[in-house]
């Protein structure tokens, strides 16, 4: 917890506090104090949390608080959406092609390393493709 407040305790520091403080909807002493990580008082709770990364953009005090779980926090490639139409097309083609190997590999009734790695290739297409579509339904 130490280094989850240490790290909030930077933010509210590096940011501009008076102006933070307002956009989270609190006095700036108040902010101070629930962010100082050396006051036994010290209470910074999940709104608190997500208000200082929403406002600042600045996730060290996730990455801290990952990190004493003994996680770290890795950023995601977001699909670009496109028009819906080409993304359901293209999600439908990958799923056939998923289909397509999956069928050949069984033909004989086992499926081997070399089969297992396209069919495996061929499921990753589908969840981009499928990932893309989701993607684009949001952004219509």
């Amino acid at each position: 917890m130490q280094e989850f407040l240490k790290a909030c305790h930077a933010v509210v520091h590096d940011a501009e506090t008076k102006n933070l403080a307002t956009l989270m909807g609190m006095p700036p002493v108040s902010l101070l104090q629930r962010a100082n990580a050396e006051y036994d008082g010290a209470w910074f709770n999940v709104k608190h949390l997500y208000a200082l990364i929403l406002h600042t953009n600045d996730l060290r005090p996730l990455a801290a608080l990952a990190g004493e779980f003994g996680h770290s926090i890795v950023p995601t490639n977001q699909p670009m959406p496109i028009n819906v139409h080409q993304a359901l097309g293209r999600a439908t083609l990958e799923f056939a092609e998923v289909t397509v190997e999956t069928h050949a590999a069984m033909a004989d009734g086992r499926v081997d390393q070399v089969e297992r790695a396209r069919i495996l290739k061929e499921i990753a297409h589908a969840e981009e493709a499928l990932a893309q579509l989701k993607a684009s339904i949001k952004a219509a």
